[in-house]
């Protein structure tokens, strides 16, 4: 087998895995369809992965990540150490605010979540450990992109369309560059409904790049429970915890790309 066709077939069967991760499970139809498989190569490829466990397929023949991809996904340790210290400060930010603090690494244009504080309130956020976000409309997705340099941003932010998600979500690559810019200078970062209607999210930048990983931390509200000097009654707070975080760490505040 030609390099060619090997890594043809290693980006067809990582497709596969991101498909089924993002949707739950799929038929055969589902994924030759959404990834256009041939269906006689869909066929082997699906075949080989199911035999080695990376993918499940259930009575009513509906693909699934299998086990061999959560065991594989466990022993992955790139920001443990990370985690391990932030936890018992995002769980007493959460104790003394009433609200879930979040903890999220950026991939590409979305923040994945990689630690939870949740709000004791019945009314909050719902949101997981692994969840994945369109970075252009978070407060945290922002906080994120505007710790990258500013031709990094202008590429990543104009690589896709970006989604609208609400009335107010920013989907102009120009508009959206200068708030990241904005967010640079500041030190933080504002999601007012712009991801989820009635709902608030103030977030900081964590200069964690010293550890390979670009970080940030938030913290989200129902707009009902937020105040009129909101997001500057959460603010303090949130730096105070952010800034402890990177002293447990060992890590001096970083230069932001603020142009």
């Amino acid at each position: 087998m030609s390099v060619a066709v090997s890594v043809k077939s290693a980006s067809r069967a990582l497709a596969v895995l991101d498909y089924l991760s993002a949707t739950g499970s799929a038929t055969f139809a589902d994924l030759s369809d959404a990834l256009s498989l041939p269906k006689s190569s869909a066929s082997a490829l699906l075949g080989t992965m199911h035999e080695s466990g990376w993918i499940e397929r259930d009575a009513a023949r509906r693909y699934r990540v299998g086990l061999r991809a959560w065991q594989v996904g466990h022993t992955y340790r790139g920001h443990d150490d990370l985690v391990e210290r932030a936890k018992p400060l995002m769980d007493a930010l959460a104790r003394d605010t009433g609200e879930t603090v979040q903890l999220a690494r950026l991939d590409g244009l979305e923040n994945v979540y990689i630690a939870i504080s949740e709000s004791a309130h019945p009314m909050r956020l719902v949101s997981s450990v692994g969840m994945r976000l369109p970075s252009h409309a978070t407060g945290i997705g922002k906080a994120l992109l505007s710790q990258l340099a500013p031709a990094e941003r202008a590429e990543r932010v104009s690589a896709a369309p970006l989604a609208q998600l609400t009335t107010r979500t920013v989907v102009e690559p120009e508009r959206l560059l200068a708030t990241l810019s904005e967010c640079a200078l500041s030190g933080f970062a504002l999601d007012d409904e712009e991801f989820v209607e009635g709902c608030r999210c103030v977030a900081v930048p964590l200069h964690t790049g010293a550890l390979g990983v670009i970080t940030a931390m938030s913290i989200t509200m129902p707009l009902y429970r937020s105040s009129e000097n909101w997001p500057h009654d959460l603010l303090p707070a949130l730096q105070r915890t952010a800034q402890r975080l990177q002293g447990d760490l060992g890590l001096e505040p970083a230069i932001t790309h603020a142009r």
